[in-house]
């Protein structure tokens, strides 16, 4: 029963700040949404007894947001900072909602196509999936395996982060 309130504080605090990392217009409060959503994130790691994944959670991803509050300081001005001048456009949200069902469209294919969910219901251990069954789908090589696309978002993360040291970097005058 303790577990179950845990979970629904984690959840509440993590949908709450996901949702306010989503609609702030300030970078820095966006940020630090993020990092609470990251933090519970850590929390259900700890609370389904998996202390290596959420003590990685925390150095990993606080590491990562600290970053982002680094390039969101020398990349946006004063003024931005201060939430004087971003605003909204109405295409903006549109295109950011149309993303947004693309994404969760996939998420649901990718459920599908694994079968995670008649796999949970059918179980005969409580509805549970083995681990290795998830990870096998994954981190798998195989038809409907996961790798590739992971290294593909590796790399294009590394693209980014080389791409802000570029942006980021004053030029010369000559």
């Amino acid at each position: 029963m303790a577990n179950l309130i845990m979970f629904i504080i984690l959840a509440v605090v993590i949908l709450g700040s996901a949702v306010m990392c989503v609609t702030t217009t300030r970078i820095m409060r966006a940020a630090t949404f993020m990092l609470f959503v990251l933090f519970g994130v850590a929390g259900l790691y700890f609370l389904l007894d998996y202390t290596y994944l959420g003590a990685a959670q925390i150095s990993v991803y606080a590491g990562g947001v600290t970053m982002i509050y680094v390039f969101a300081i020398q990349l946006v001005g004063k003024r931005t900072l201060q939430g004087l001048v971003e605003r909204v456009k109405t295409s903006r949200a549109v295109c950011g909602a149309l993303v947004a069902l693309v994404s969760f469209a996939v998420v649901a294919l990718v459920l599908l196509k694994n079968e995670f969910v008649s796999k949970a219901c059918c179980s005969a251990d409580g509805g549970e999936v083995p681990m290795e069954v998830i990870g096998q789908s994954l981190l798998g090589s195989e038809k409907y395996q996961y790798v590739l696309p992971f290294e593909f978002i590796s790399v294009f993360l590394l693209a980014c982060i080389i791409g802000g040291i570029v942006v980021s970097r004053k030029e010369e005058e000559k």
